[in-house]
């Protein structure tokens, strides 16, 4: 796959997710290539979209599915979009094994 979710970065990397709320359960679904030739890594939650509530279940979902703590996981941007972008922060080739890892299941 020539595009990906995900650019590494000094202090980890940066992720481009497509959030849809008020799922059936949490769980990330893999990549979607969009119109554009972008990538994003696909992230459905529970959580309704009021008060930041999904919000705070993507970073929950994350950092379970990154094995780092919710700590290391921020919004930078996309606050009340679907589309959004988050650091984590960690030691980025074990960061990039583990979203490999979420991408090829």
């Amino acid at each position: 796959m020539a595009a990906s979710p995900y650019r590494l970065t000094d202090a980890g990397l940066v992720l481009t997710l497509r959030v849809t709320p008020n799922a059936g359960r949490d769980r990330v679904e893999g990549v979607e290539l969009r119109a554009d030739g972008s990538a994003v890594l696909r992230v459905r939650v529970q959580a309704v979209p009021d008060k930041g509530k999904a919000n705070a279940a993507v970073i929950a979902l994350l950092g379970k599915a990154l094995g780092v703590p919710k700590r290391s996981v921020s919004l930078v941007s996309g606050e009340t979009a679907r589309l959004k972008v988050v650091a984590v922060a960690g030691e980025p080739s074990a960061l990039v094994a583990a979203v490999e890892g979420l991408i090829s299941s």
